[in-house]
């Protein structure tokens, strides 16, 4: 087992509420804290985010394949009905 991402996170904008992010990362408060300062380029425009969720995994493979499962079209019906 890997020691890479464990974390998949979903970040909602505050100023624009139905815009969403969805991450992976083994430390949620640092990579919420980049996300506001502007530090990543695909969420600086939409800034500041709240977290939403974060959702703990044993291996990062699982979490891998379960943030490739919330970008697809059925993942993001999910995440909106199960955590919003």
């Amino acid at each position: 087992m890997s020691a890479d991402p464990r974390f998949v996170y979903i970040l909602r904008s505050v100023h624009q509420p139905d815009r969403y992010y969805t991450g992976l990362t083994t430390d949620v408060p640092r990579r919420l804290a980049v996300h506001n300062s502007g530090g990543s380029t695909h969420t600086a425009a939409l800034r500041p985010w709240t977290l939403v969720a974060a959702v703990e995994f044993a291996s990062s493979e699982s979490a891998v394949a379960f943030e490739r499962y919330l970008k697809s079209g059925s993942g993001r019906a999910f995440a909106k009905r199960h955590f919003n």
